[in-house]
This record gives C-alpha cells, structure tokens and sequence, in this order.
C-alpha cells in the first residue's frame, strides 16, 4: 500500500462518484442482458450472445476496482498499489476481449457459420496476442510502442472491415440470384444477415473514428481528467449497447439458423437446385448422423404444414466443396418437393 496522504489533486475528486454510476450502468445491462437472453432463447441461443457477455463483466469489474482505488485514496488517504494495477490489467484485457468479438463478428461468427475455420481462429488468436501485448506497452509509455499500437489498430480495422465487405457482397450476391430465380423462400434470411453486418460495419466505423480522437488527444492534464474520462466512459456504453441491440436474442426470420457449421475453403459459389423423391421410411434414414438435419422452421400458419421441417443433406466425403441441398418435406406426403433454396456452404 502507498500512503498518499493528502497529496492527491482535488480535480481527482468527482471519479469515485463516476466510477460508482458507470458500475451501475454496467451491473444492470448485465443483469438485463443476461435476463432477457436467457428469456429469449427458444428464439435464438448461440454462443454469440454469450461471448457478448464477457464485454460488461470485464468492464464491470474494471469499473469496481477504479471506484475502490480512488474511494481508498480520498477518504482513507491509502492508495493500493495492487489495485491499481488490477485497473490497468481489466482494462488491458476489456479492450482485447472487445477487439476479438468485433473479429468474431466481421468473420460472420453465428452469422454466416457457425464456427470458424482453422485458418480463421489461428489468425484471431495470433492478431489478439499482438495487440494485448502492444497495448500492454502502450499504456506502460514504452517508447516507440505509440507507433506500434497506431500500426496495430490500423492493420486491426482493416481485417475488420476487409471480412465486413468480403461477407457483404457473398449476401448481396445471394439476394441478386434469388430475386432474378423469383426464388423467396431464403430471401427474409439473407436481408436479415445483410442488415445485421450492415448495421454492424456502421458500429465499427464510429469505434474506428473514437479511436483516432482518444489517440490524437494527448492532453494529459488533470484540471478536465473526469469530463474526458465521462465522455469515454459514455462512450463505450453506447457504442457496446448499440452492438449488443444489433445482435440480442430475437425472433429472426425463418431459415436463419440455416448456414454450414465451419467456414470452407475455396470460391464461395451457389449450389445448383435440386429435387429429389422419396417415402417416409427412407426420410427417415436422414437423421442418421452421417447427414445433417435442419429444425424445424415452418411458419405457416395452415394446419397442415405444422409438420413441415427444412433439411440439408450435406455429403459426408465432401472436403474442398461443400454443396448444401435444402428440400422441404410435408408429414402427409411422400414427396419431397423442389425448396428452391440458394444456399451454400460459405453463405447461408
């Protein structure tokens, strides 16, 4: 413990009181968060949303150890050293665990597919290590690491906004082919993807643009410590709110949670469009596990489509190409008719 004294600057007296306010903020979107997810989840449960928690807890705890600190230094005129540097850590790790979901997101993580491809985790976990440790440096006020960490957020925006427009145009692609084959049934899908990455790639525009005003702001004088720290704390919320609203559990359109479990190597293209007949007993093999079968999405109100379930047979030898088929199959036929569907394995 360092004694301070009375030594501390009186500018310094309102962060307690924000610290404090700021932690509830973040308590009670987590609580929220977590309530309404949870909630939610016979709408959509992925390991999204709960990745997306880790960002308030972090905060949360960063927050809670900011107010002690400077509670500490004001009234019992004691400065713990090791809480400080539990600020500067949470903080060092809020940031890199912000900056890996925002990677997690742009790659179309629970968007486009359900997980990443090797290549892809292999390259966020190498591109997380490098800016944790070049943040490290940076807030230590190691020389030359203002350069490094300015090199790093520029290389960081840009995969960000590289694989933001890579999966933009794969579903622009995608909604140009179903309106040209008048094919809809996919379509409500699509646009859903398209607005959420749209509405994400915004987000990150603004984030990139608060970034490169805290960075040019080298004011380091404490008369105005706590406006700053309030506009940035202010921030954040928003910003992490914003993104947090684009991607909640919600009631999505139907065939949204139709996409390949793993990202593939190779041209992203659309399947041809196939139709195939069978009876029931050999509909049934489909479940063996050799095959994956979709849920049921059905939103027909018509009582006699309650039983009607979306499946994607997938060859199960396919290692360069995957080649998703959708069919559509009705409880009272025995004929599985034409879905229509533009899937692909890169895509939905």
């Amino acid at each position: 413990m360092i004694n301070s004294g009375t030594g501390i600057d009186d500018s310094y007296r309102p962060l307690p009181s924000l610290y404090l306010t700021f932690l509830s903020i973040w308590f009670i979107s987590i609580c929220s968060w977590t309530a309404y997810t949870y909630k939610a989840r016979h709408f959509q449960w992925n390991n999204l949303q709960w990745a997306l928690t880790s960002v308030p807890l972090i905060k949360a705890l960063q927050l809670l150890l900011s107010f002690l600190f400077w509670y500490s230094c004001f009234n019992f005129q004691v400065c713990s050293l090791w809480m400080s540097f539990g600020v500067y850590v949470t903080g060092v790790l809020f940031q890199t665990v912000a900056f890996v979901l925002f990677l997690l997101i742009s790659h179309g993580y629970c968007i486009m597919c359900e997980r990443l491809s090797l290549n892809e985790r292999r390259t966020t976990a190498a591109l997380a290590c490098v800016f944790y440790l070049t943040l490290v440096g940076y807030k230590a006020c190691v020389p030359y690491f203002s350069v490094l960490m300015l090199l790093n957020y520029f290389i960081s925006f840009y995969i960000i906004f590289h694989h933001i427009s890579q999966n933009l145009l794969v579903l622009r692609e995608q909604l140009s082919i179903i309106e040209n084959e008048d094919v809809h049934t996919m379509h409500d899908a699509v646009y859903k993807k398209y607005t959420m990455l749209r509405k994400f790639q915004g987000a990150m525009q603004i984030v990139a643009m608060a970034e490169i005003v805290i960075y040019m702001n080298m004011d380091d004088s404490s008369d105005n410590y706590w406006i700053r720290l309030l506009i940035r704390e202010w921030a954040q919320f928003c910003i992490f709110v914003y993104i947090g609203w684009i991607f909640r559990s919600q009631d999505l359109a139907p065939h949204f949670t139709v996409m390949p479990a793993t990202k593939s190597k190779g041209d992203i293209l659309v399947p041809p469009i196939y139709s195939i007949e069978m009876d029931a007993a050999t509909f049934k093999e489909f479940s063996s596990h050799e095959w994956h079968i979709g849920l049921p999405t059905s939103t027909s109100r018509d009582e006699s489509s309650k039983d009607e379930v979306l499946v994607i047979i997938q060859h199960p030898r396919a290692q360069r190409l995957r080649k998703l088929d959708v069919f559509s199959h009705s409880a009272d036929s025995s004929v599985v008719s034409d879905f229509n569907s533009n899937s692909s394995s890169d895509q939905v």
